[in-house]
């Protein structure tokens, strides 16, 4: 099995490419963290994987919170005694607001869930891997990461900066025995839209994007960034080190 004998954390693992990642992590023999806001969703995720034999808990809470995401780390050293494996994967939408039309709310959280969760997770479990032997962060990112038509100004800054983060991670700690990646999804069939409702989207920021969007050459499904995700987390990737890997059906070659 690839992940056999790894303890791994997933952020976002209630839905979409997180569970996907829960499910695809614990058939290769991993034991999984699993976090996220939803609790009913969370609950629901859980069964499904422990009803196909996966190892799995569940952690509900708000990744924003440093507490939380901080105590991430904690949580799966309690349960499962090592950690090898963060995937910081949750993240909301931003309404498609241009940084004329941004409000605070939107700014403060959309940086919150996908900027200062990352930071604060990565900050703790990165502390914990350089004392015991290393350790692999996957990142999920987003063509906002090197685009500026796919979103929003919050969510294009959030993904961006998450960008950087896993760069220099990569390159502070490539002597150590951490490394960290960050994959960009294209197009992909989640429920991420829940946090942008329709009415309530800026009509100039969506129809600037919605140019972009109109060049998408498909959806991918949540299993495909799965499979990413669980490569970067095997020792099969184990010189690949701040890579920028976009699985997008080649929306960002153009």
């Amino acid at each position: 099995m690839r992940l056999d004998g790894k303890v791994c954390i997933i952020t976002g693992a209630a839905s979409g490419m997180g569970l996907a990642m829960a499910q695809r992590f614990t058939r290769e023999g991993a034991r999984v963290l699993a976090a996220d806001w939803n609790a009913e969703r969370l609950a629901a995720a859980v069964a499904d994987v422990q009803a196909a034999g996966g190892e799995i808990t569940a952690s509900q809470g708000d990744i924003s919170d440093r507490g939380v995401a901080e105590g991430l780390t904690d949580l799966a050293l309690q349960t499962y005694g090592q950690l090898d494996v963060l995937v910081n994967n949750a993240g909301i939408m931003d309404h498609m607001a241009a940084v004329g039309e941004m409000t605070d709310e939107i700014f403060e959280r959309v940086m919150g869930v996908n900027l200062k969760g990352p930071v604060y997770a990565t900050r703790r479990a990165v502390r914990h891997m350089l004392e015991h032997g290393g350790g692999s962060v996957v990142n999920v990112g987003s063509t906002a990461s090197v685009s500026g038509g796919a979103a929003g100004a919050a969510y294009t800054m959030s993904k961006h900066a998450l960008l950087g983060l896993t760069r220099n991670t990569a390159w502070q700690y490539a002597q150590r025995g951490v490394r960290c990646n960050i994959i960009l999804p294209g197009g992909t069939a989640t429920n991420i839209a829940e946090t942008m409702p329709q009415d309530q989207l800026d009509p100039t920021g969506a129809g600037r994007a919605g140019a972009f969007a109109a060049l998408i050459p498909g959806y991918l499904q949540p299993g495909d960034i799965a499979n990413l995700a669980l490569f970067l987390a095997s020792d099969e990737s184990k010189m690949i080190n701040g890579a920028i890997i976009a699985a997008d059906g080649g929306w960002t070659a153009l």
